[in-house]
């Protein structure tokens, strides 16, 4: 998943995602989700990026990540999944592809549009039918967002700029008729996979998205 001449710069949101190749398993055990999870905890700090929500999922994942340094996001993801593959392939021996190409991004230009995202990624499990709510399922960040759990990779700052509480974001996730509303606004943001699909990527000296936090920092308590 080498660096593709993708545009990201400092400051920027992203919504990145990717699934397995032929829709087929990415993760097979909880010992892969949790791999996958001290990869990004180990790395984020090296490669400049803030985790504000995530969803893995048994077929794919989800995040949306904030680039706080130059380093783009692509060289992050390439060394996180690399090494995924690589460990997955040794635990299972097997060989090959595991993803079905490399992952894609939409750069997120607008903060009404920010938590939407949020939203749509902490209901993956739901959708699929894999949780009764979102907090049942281990392997995202929502029972961060919500107090529920303890946890670095989320932040709070920005959680703390979008919902004064915890309980608005619960009520927010909860209240479906507004999601099914906001999903007609945010589809080139989570643009999942249709032929032909358009995404929003950032183009060269695009304008970026007004500060939501004062503090841009990544901050996780």
């Amino acid at each position: 998943m080498p660096y593709r001449g993708d545009v990201f710069a400092e400051g920027h949101y992203y919504h990145i995602y990717n699934r397995g190749a032929g829709k087929a398993p990415i993760f097979f055990q909880p010992d892969d989700y949790e791999h996958c999870l001290r990869l990004i905890k180990r790395h984020r700090e090296q490669y400049g990026v803030c985790v504000v929500a995530y969803c893995l999922m048994p077929n794919h994942y989800h995040f949306c990540l904030r680039q706080e340094g130059e380093q783009a996001l692509s060289r992050f993801m390439a060394i996180i999944f690399n090494s995924y593959v690589q460990a997955v392939n040794r635990r299972r021996e097997r060989a090959g592809t595991l993803f079905q190409g490399r992952f894609r991004h939409a750069w997120i230009d607008r903060e009404e549009y920010l938590a939407h995202l949020c939203r749509y990624i902490h209901l993956n499990p739901v959708k699929a039918n894999l949780a009764s709510r979102p907090g049942e399922w281990p392997y995202s960040n929502y029972p961060e967002w919500v107090g529920a759990r303890s946890g670095t990779l989320k932040d709070q700052g920005l959680i703390s700029a979008l919902f004064p509480t915890a309980a608005a974001y619960e009520r927010f996730v909860a209240d479906g008729r507004d999601e099914e509303k906001s999903l007609q606004h945010i589809r080139p943001y989570v643009w999942d996979w249709p032929p032909g699909g358009r995404r929003r990527t950032r183009p060269p000296g695009g304008r970026n998205l007004r500060e939501v936090s004062v503090d841009r920092r990544c901050r996780a308590d």
